[in-house]
């Protein structure tokens, strides 16, 4: 969403406009030239004398030739100081958290690199190399780099893998209540390259490059596809209909995994689709997924707690692929770089005593705090 760059309050004292770009049409509604124009009322706060005033007392027009149009039920009084303030809808809230990629490059050139410093003379090439493979490999177990991505599935049963995708970390459905039900990975079954072949059995090939031929989806996923995912009846192996049915022992040795009717996936990673089974379509899903940290220049942000993991990191990489340097600094800075990685871990972990705490007394275990 847009950051606001225009005027953030407009004010209004006996219906005449207070230093702003705007016109009173009438002494019933003022015209708002707010960059951009708020979309509904929750976008601003109306004051009068101090005091804000419900957004019941007046309407506000969005679009069309009165676009910014705020239209009052009773006109105002003479005197009355009116103050129109925008709600400042801005993504950067929370990012104090956070230090940028070039100013870490910054920070590390300036404490770093110069004379009688660890590192004489460097290109800031090099460095900002060593600080995005830092970025790529933290994010895949120290920083905090989940992202979700929430689809209806079509009818076609297939969902595209988000650009910077690397890894999955859970795939879920949502349910009518809002509940999370993790979906589980088919490990019988998968979606190989299927050679197209002509009646005779021989492969067919591309009359241009000589390529081999290949459909689609394979004859396996697709009758997998759509046979799977059905509560069976009481022979059916894959799926238990009743939690009763396993208590009395009629599914010995059923995977658990597979004692639910949640419904199952498969991740073509050569074609990047999500496939589901059949009684998933239409269905809301969510993937958490893990990515890089530098898909996008939104991405390329490093916490704080890491911000001195990610110097020692760009000070070994340097010296280690350096002629001439000592040895001993090289592992000096191996260590330091474990070290600032441990901590950053540890840090991000986030485990508060409190919630812990919480947490254990559902243990039938007696919690001193």
């Amino acid at each position: 969403m847009p950051l606001f760059t225009g005027t953030q309050e407009q004010y209004y004292l006996n219906q005449q406009t207070i230093n702003i770009d705007s016109t009173i049409v009438s002494n019933s509604y003022y015209v708002l030239n707010f960059d951009p124009l708020p979309t509904d009322e929750n976008q601003f706060q109306v004051f009068v004398n101090n005091e804000e005033i419900s957004n019941t007392a007046y309407t506000y027009t969005a679009t069309g030739s009165n676009a910014g149009r705020l239209t009052f039920g009773t006109a105002p009084t003479l005197n009355d100081i009116h103050v129109v303030r925008q709600l400042i809808n801005d993504e950067s809230l929370g990012n104090y958290q956070y230090i940028t990629l070039q100013d870490a490059v910054n920070n590390f050139i300036f404490s770093y690199v110069g004379t009688d410093k660890i590192i004489p003379k460097v290109k800031r090439a090099d460095v900002l190399f060593h600080a995005q493979r830092c970025i790529q490999e933290l994010s895949y177990d120290t920083l905090r780099s989940e992202k979700s991505h929430e689809i209806e599935v079509p009818t076609t049963l297939k969902m595209k893998l988000p650009h910077d995708y690397v890894n999955y970390i859970k795939l879920c459905y949502v349910d009518n209540d809002g509940v999370e039900r993790i979906l589980y990975p088919a490990r019988k079954t998968n979606n190989p390259k299927g050679i197209l072949q002509n009646d005779d059995f021989d492969y067919l090939f591309d009359g241009g490059d000589g390529s081999l031929l290949e459909s689609s989806d394979s004859t396996e996923w697709t009758r997998y596809q759509a046979n799977s995912g059905t509560p069976g009846n009481d022979l059916d192996k894959r799926y238990d209909i009743n939690d009763f049915d396993t208590a009395e022992g009629k599914r010995y040795g059923l995977s658990p995994e597979n004692a639910q009717v949640n419904g199952i996936y498969y991740i073509d990673q050569y074609r990047g689709n999500i496939h589901f089974s059949s009684t998933m379509s239409q269905k809301t899903v969510v993937l958490y997924y893990i990515s890089d940290g530098v898909a996008t220049e939104e991405d390329k942000l490093v916490h704080k707690f890491a911000e001195e993991a990610l110097y020692k990191w760009i000070a070994h990489g340097i010296l280690a692929t350096r002629a001439n340097v000592q040895e001993y600094l090289v592992a000096r800075f191996k260590k330091e770089r474990f070290a600032a990685v441990r901590q950053a871990k540890l840090r991000l972990s986030n485990l508060k005593s409190e919630e812990l705490t919480q947490i254990m007394r559902n243990k039938s275990k007696v919690i001193k705090h």
